[in-house]
């Protein structure tokens, strides 16, 4: 009996160790090598400090800088997932409908679809160049610039198809407000 238990438990012991310590440990060092920014979580950082993750979507209330897709996990990464209501859902036609008016109260125009409905996960860091453009008027009003000086910056900001052939044309939230502060500094508040 000896004899059939000794060679499984040695093919154990070295399935585990190549599969669970060799196999992983070479794939991270791999990964360190040839993409290092994403091994360390896509973050990003303005004058060292981490502001957020250019993969991960993330809330922007201030009208000074642009608005993000809704989330249905409200941009937290650790239940990531989407509504799961079906189109004919009154809760869904309820939610798209209140987000269709706030962004016409916010932005005085129609939103397009992706400023309204959530993604799949929830977390989509990145808008239509639409959306963004779109809410040119609000973020030049809050600073205290023109609609033309702030879509200058926007127009930076949209990045093409992968390979000219995959996606969608897309603006990534936080970098735009990023380049937003970097070229149209807000104006302090009055009284400030």
């Amino acid at each position: 009996m000896l004899t059939h238990i000794r060679p499984a438990l040695v093919l154990l012991l070295l399935m585990t160790l190549l599969t669970g310590v060799v196999y992983p440990a070479a794939v991270t060092i791999l990964a360190s090598v040839l993409a290092p920014a994403a091994v360390e979580g896509s973050l990003v950082r303005r004058d060292g400090v981490v502001v957020g993750s250019a993969l991960i979507g993330q809330a922007f209330s201030d009208p000074g800088y642009l608005q993000p897709r809704p989330s249905a996990g409200d941009y937290n990464a650790d239940p990531s997932a989407a509504s799961n209501l079906a189109p004919t859902n009154a809760a869904l036609v309820k939610a798209v409908a209140d987000r269709v008016a706030a962004y016409r109260a916010a932005n005085g125009v129609t939103p397009p679809i992706d400023a309204v409905t959530t993604s799949g996960s929830g977390l989509d860091p990145d808008i239509s160049p639409a959306n963004a453009f779109r809410q040119a008027d609000r973020i030049a009003a809050a600073r205290r610039a023109t609609p033309v000086q702030v879509l200058a910056v926007l127009h930076t900001q949209v990045k093409g198809r992968w390979l000219g052939l995959f996606g969608q044309d897309r603006v990534n939230v936080l970098a735009a407000n990023l380049a937003l502060d970097a070229s149209l500094p807000k104006a302090p508040a009055a009284g400030n």
